[in-house]
């Protein structure tokens, strides 16, 4: 009994394996062309591949990932891609979208696992009206808090946690992507 357990585990296991391999250049490239998504829903008007043109940037203690964005040779804004660790569940991943002068013009949440219903409204929340959108603010200027922790944001109700982590994530975007375009105006 124990040996055909033994060899019903090692198959399945190389099962698993050989799919999991044999599937990876496809969730490659599924989570690139979900970040070329995001990157376009996030900045638009760019006519580089602002994919081949990331780096990385030092924002306080995080590592940004930033993607150029430029319109005839000309720097017309960037996506940032940040994170933070304080979600309600835990990670949230985003992409936001900035100007030159820091101003948000979009962004992505591009992974979370926070409570549906709740937490997970973040995506659409903060693009709504009034105080509860972020597009346009300029984080750099005046760091996004929720209305709760004296900020001017109306964070989701009954999801506060998240929508800390999300500003927190959109703040330390921000600070990455004004370091980007410092370093940029520095080089030139």
């Amino acid at each position: 009994m124990a040996g055909v357990l033994t060899i019903t585990t090692m198959i399945a296991g190389f099962l698993l394996g050989y799919v999991y391999r044999s599937t990876a250049e496809a969730r490659d490239k599924a989570s690139s062309d979900k970040l070329v998504g995001a990157i376009s829903q996030v900045v638009s008007g760019f006519d580089n591949d602002p994919v081949s043109s990331k780096t990385t940037v030092t924002a306080g203690s995080s590592q940004i990932t930033i993607y150029p964005a430029t319109h005839d040779g000309r720097l017309i804004g960037c996506a940032a891609e940040s994170s933070s660790d304080n979600g309600f569940s835990g990670k949230i991943t985003i992409v936001a979208g900035f100007d030159p002068d820091g101003n948000i013009l979009g962004y992505e949440v591009t992974s979370h696992a926070e409570t549906p219903g709740l937490g997970a409204k973040m995506n659409d929340w903060f693009r709504g009206t009034g105080s509860r959108s972020v597009i346009g603010r300029n984080p750099s200027s005046r760091p996004l808090k929720v209305s709760k922790d004296g900020g001017e944001v109306d964070g989701i109700t009954a999801a506060t946690i998240s929508s800390r982590a999300f500003l927190e994530a959109l703040n330390i975007a921000s600070e990455g992507a004004m370091t980007y375009f410092r370093q940029s105006t520095e080089n030139k």
